[in-house]
């Protein structure tokens, strides 16, 4: 059976392959079926760059200054990796054909280091430190889409979304807080064709998990500033993820991590934002809201749930006997404690991004709110670049304008005329026409 995660199987003609995938690639773009040779993970990505409305033509951004970055760099736990990287994958990268990057938990780049000749090729696709490698920003590629499904992944030739990119190869793997199992960034190799290959994946799945084991020696840092480690060492990722994954003793298997399926994610979160119990009633409207659902499918998706975990769930009402600390509390936690930075340092998204059930859509809008609120009512530059880094962000115009207002840069004022254009907003009025009782308009922004 062929591994979905390998560009090319056994045998296969690299040149004859990355023909068939510039023919599929441009039957997408004008609104054709996607077909074979395209891989499901590759075909799921194209849909995901279409839907953010990415043009074909896109390159990364530079969002980040040599300032911001080197406070980036400092402050990422990755930093305490860089030896582990260097060391297998350093000797690769300064062969000249290859690059080793490294970047965060948002997809933005903090190092990228090879060969100089190599280095200048990659930077007429801004594939520089500081530009922003996710998904939404510059289509499919190898970084991006490893932190997108959380699965290391090689993306070849045309399967990159962005055709400045599609004469490159890459192979990535995603790297994982061993305290939390929480995705921290990822390890990437980008070189020519010959990367398409099984020995490219198993270096940079194998590297991650070195690095992971590296960082496991270190003693683990407090969840926020303030806030220490639970005590029962039970810990539930939900932030950027549609699949939680929890760190428990008490659940089968012997400790985990335990990735849950969507609806056992929206259990698990809503139970763990109740401590004190929901009734099956009150459980069924977090979930459904007002559709008519049979009781008897709460009872089986619990009925399931309980088999997973054990004792951790109880009953009468429904509640978690040894509740979990998310990382929804470490972001809740810092904010309550006027502590920004550290609320950011936590967030890696939204709360199961994809789910729909009311309870878990009030939390992600609760959690949205008070970000931006405090963003907002203090703003420091650097916080807002965090922010607009973010899925949610890189479209907030308030933000975008709050940047421009505190580090005004040619970068700030192209993208705030942009997003008012995008809005349908006309453009705002010199200072001297303004009444002191007008107030601006923004667009109102799905929180779902």
């Amino acid at each position: 059976m062929r591994n979905p995660w390998l560009a090319l199987e056994a045998g296969a003609d690299a040149t004859q392959r990355a023909g068939q995938l510039r023919r599929a690639h441009e039957r997408f773009l004008t609104g054709g079926p996607i077909a074979a040779p395209v891989r499901e993970v590759v075909a799921d990505s194209w849909r995901r760059c279409a839907g953010a409305r990415l043009g074909p033509e896109s390159m990364a951004r530079v969002e980040v200054d040599d300032a911001g970055l080197a406070v980036r760099r400092a402050t990422h736990p990755l930093a305490h990796a860089m030896p582990v990287f260097r060391e297998l994958l350093g000797t690769i990268a300064d062969d000249g054909a290859h690059l080793l990057s490294v970047c965060d938990e948002r997809g933005t780049m903090l190092w990228v280091e090879g060969h100089r000749q190599v280095l200048r090729r990659a930077e007429r696709m801004n594939f520089v430190p500081g530009s922003q490698w996710a998904e939404r920003a510059s289509g499919t590629n190898a970084p991006g889409t490893a932190l997108a499904v959380d699965h290391a992944v090689q993306i070849f030739a045309a399967e990159h979304y962005c055709r400045p990119v599609q004469s490159w190869t890459c192979a990535a793997a995603p790297v994982h807080d061993p305290h939390t199992g929480r995705v921290i960034g990822a390890v990437d190799l980008t070189g020519g064709d010959h990367l398409a290959s099984p020995h490219s994946l198993a270096l940079v799945q194998a590297t991650a998990r070195a690095a992971e084991a590296r960082l496991a020696a270190l003693e683990p840092e407090p969840t926020t500033r303030g806030t220490p480690p639970p005590r029962n060492g039970c810990t539930l990722a939900v932030l950027g993820r549609d699949e939680a994954l929890l760190h428990t003793r008490a659940a089968r298997g012997g400790g985990g991590p335990l990735r849950l399926g969507r609806r056992h994610s929206e259990i698990l979160l809503l139970l763990a934002a109740h401590p004190d119990g929901l009734s099956g009633e009150e459980l069924a409207r977090e979930l459904y809201g007002e559709r008519d659902v049979n009781p008897v499918t709460l009872r089986a998706e619990l009925s399931r749930l309980r088999h997973l975990l054990g004792p951790l769930l109880a009953s009468r009402p429904y509640r978690l006997r040894d509740r979990p600390h998310t990382d929804y509390d470490t972001v809740a936690d810092a904010l309550a404690a006027d502590d920004p930075a550290a609320a950011l340092d936590a967030y890696s998204g939204l709360p199961l991004p994809g789910s729909q059930a009311p309870g878990v859509v009030r939390l992600r809008r609760l959690m949205e709110q008070r970000l931006r609120r405090r963003l907002l009512a203090r703003p420091e530059a650097r916080l807002l670049e965090s922010w607009l880094c973010t899925a949610e962000g890189e479209q907030d115009l308030e933000v975008w304008e709050a940047l421009h207002a505190v580090r005004p840069t040619p970068h700030t004022a192209i993208r705030v005329a942009e997003l008012r254009k995008s809005y349908g907003l006309l453009p705002p009025e010199p200072p001297s026409l303004r009444t002191g009782e007008r107030r601006a308009t923004y667009p109102q922004r799905s929180r779902n």
